[in-house]
């Protein structure tokens, strides 16, 4: 994997996060790469809550990966803390690399490193590659998700 850095996201890296969010059919939908003001927002805001990890996998200078990773304190299953693992992307360049194999483990790691006792995430029906490469890390496809959008 050559010289691959996971670190928190800066504002510098915005503009390569919302250009992996929008590249692929669903994201194209969904985000603005012309207008950064709300992700700026919304990095300046999670970076204020120590419970949230937004981090970047950088080679070369260049980011290359992305994801969240959100820590959540509970009662169920006898006070757990689980995380959730959200907006995973990899560059289209690095696809089939291993680097989201990385990007997971990392996640799965400091899951662990926080406490927590279990670590979900949800993937859109459509992207049945995903499902496939989180099986094969050892998810569990053992929910079904709602979503309601405001």
């Amino acid at each position: 994997m050559g010289d691959l850095e996971i670190r928190p996201a800066t504002t510098e890296d915005v503009s390569a996060i919302v250009a992996m969010l929008a590249d692929d059919p669903l994201g194209a939908q969904r985000e603005s790469p012309d207008d950064l003001t709300p992700y700026l927002a919304a990095l300046r805001r999670l970076s204020r809550d120590p419970n949230q990890h937004l981090v970047v996998a950088v080679r070369e200078g260049r980011v290359v990966g992305t994801l969240q990773l959100a820590i959540i304190p509970g009662l169920s299953r006898k006070g757990a803390v689980r995380s959730i693992v959200e907006g995973v992307r990899v560059h289209t360049d690095e696809r089939g690399s291993g680097l989201g194999t990385r990007l997971i483990e990392w996640a799965i790691d400091e899951s662990r490193r926080q406490d927590c006792q279990l670590v979900q995430l949800t993937s859109d029906n459509t992207r049945t590659d995903a499902h496939r490469f989180y099986e094969r890390l050892g998810f569990t496809a053992s929910h079904v998700g709602f979503k309601l959008s405001l």
